[in-house]
């Protein structure tokens, strides 16, 4: 980690500079450029403007600095440029993606049935954890979805999907793309620490199975917004009781399961009928990198879908692209093994802890800073507040958090969040990479510094 923060994490540049600057880098010519010039431009004109994510300033979202393991994986894998949709297109690749996921699995404490694929983002594995839900409500019904479609169902419109108010908008992406629409998206409501509310949950559910038909619940393991962890385990109690399809979307939270004392909050997933992890978050594996899991291996043949070319019928070769969609897929699993071992499992918990104790502790320091209005009690790495200013009424404090978001990111020196709880807009530090509460600090300095100056000059009112 780069741990000098006068070094910026991107130039700072307006859209209108940048869009100047790299202009030059499409205006496709007839004859070439030397790979030297070459380099010389990128370095000039769109490095400046790339987020430096190892940078200790860098604390607004999800992304890492590849891991240098993952990135001699990365490389392998561009030399080659391999594809890994069956034996046929790379015997290699195909085996080491089946048996990446296979160890995978074990890692997680998936059951011995389980099995998993690799997806292009957490959003491609949500929306394919959906539809495999529908496909499976579809079965109940005594159709197959693939082949009837929604046609198949008699009332389309009773079909719904619950999920926490926090639930990550990729859900309705997923929706969209079923063809059911997001009012076929309906929310449960959060409690005091902004997880599904289980006794609410109860209530709500049995509610909604009078007018609608619950065929899938979404919990997630670590939102996008606060990082809280919804309960799992009840949550899979109600939905094996009413045979309800219970996907979990761990695609931020899930690596923290592996830190031994952070368990027990990840309690249930091992009952959850599909899981979604993102490795390139904490493990710093190149983008994309993204892994559904399934409880059931049998559950991803209704995925399968062959051609006369690819992916015959007989074959019984190994096809990772008949669990998943696109057939042609990047050798998302080599950098990530090549992380793994380069690493070994006790680096990896202790990188993936650091995040997490430095957060703890700048939430217990900031419960006593009267400037500060703490929003969550961390659960992973994520810390929402607001700062408070005397010269905003409380009608007014949305406006001043959204200002000084503003004035902090488009300095270059520090990048903080944005989020929305409940009707407050408040600011959110996201610590991925290893870093310390000392540093944290500097970044909680600054943006108090930044909201006097706006208090001071008037422009909060």
């Amino acid at each position: 980690m780069q741990n000098d923060v006068k070094f910026p994490i991107y130039s700072g540049a307006s859209p209108k500079e940048i869009f100047e600057d790299l202009k030059p880098l499409v205006n496709f010519q007839s004859k070439g450029v030397s790979l030297e010039n070459l380099k010389q431009i990128i370095k000039e004109r769109l490095e400046p403007h790339l987020m430096k994510y190892n940078h200790p300033g860098f604390l607004s979202m999800f992304n890492e600095f590849p891991e240098e393991g993952a990135k001699f994986g990365a490389e392998i894998a561009l030399k080659f440029n391999q594809g890994v949709t069956d034996w046929h297109v790379s015997p290699g690749g195909a085996m080491l993606e089946e048996l990446c996921i296979k160890s995978l699995c074990n890692l997680f404490g998936l059951s011995d049935n389980s099995d998993g694929t690799f997806m292009y983002s957490g959003t491609y594995a949500n929306q394919e954890a959906l539809y495999l839900a529908l496909h499976w409500k579809a079965e109940q019904e005594g159709f197959d979805l693939a082949k009837e479609g929604l046609r198949g169902f008699d009332n389309p419109d009773r079909l719904i999907i619950l999920t926490s108010i926090d639930a990550h908008f990729s859900l309705k992406h997923a929706i969209r793309m079923l063809g059911l629409g997001e009012k076929n998206l309906h929310t449960l409501e959060v409690d005091g620490n902004r997880r599904i509310d289980i006794e609410k949950m109860h209530k709500t559910v049995e509610e909604k199975q009078k007018e609608y038909d619950v065929f899938c619940v979404v919990a997630t393991a670590g939102t996008t917004s606060t990082g809280s962890i919804d309960p799992v385990l009840p949550i899979a109690e109600i939905c094996k009781n009413l045979k309800i399809w219970l996907h979990v979307d761990g695609a931020y939270g899930l690596a923290y399961s592996l830190i031994p004392k952070h368990k027990k909050k990840f309690s249930g997933i091992e009952l959850a009928d599909s899981v979604s992890w993102d490795p390139h978050k904490q493990f710093g594996t190149p983008i994309p990198n993204s892994v559904l899991f399934l409880s059931n291996k049998e559950e991803f043949n209704r995925m399968a879908l062959r051609s006369d070319y690819l992916y015959q019928e007989g074959d019984i070769i190994l096809s990772p692209g008949l669990k998943s969609p696109p057939s042609t897929r990047p050798f998302s699993a080599l950098p990530l093994v090549t992380s793994i071992l380069y690493q070994g499992m006790d680096k990896i918990i202790e990188k993936l802890s650091s995040p997490l104790n430095a957060i703890s502790l700048l939430y217990e320091k900031l419960k006593r800073d009267s400037d500060i209005v703490l929003c969550n009690k961390p659960e992973t790495g994520i810390l929402c507040f607001r700062v408070k200013s005397e010269k905003s009424q409380e009608n007014q404090m949305n406006n001043f958090q959204q200002q000084i978001y503003n004035k902090v990111n488009s300095k270059g020196s520090h990048s903080i969040s944005l989020t929305k709880l409940g009707e407050k807009v408040v600011l959110r530090l996201v610590a991925v990479s290893p870093t310390k509460v000392e540093t944290l600090m500097k970044t909680i300095s600054y943006v108090k510094e930044i909201a006097r100056k706006i208090a001071f000059s008037g422009e909060s009112k």
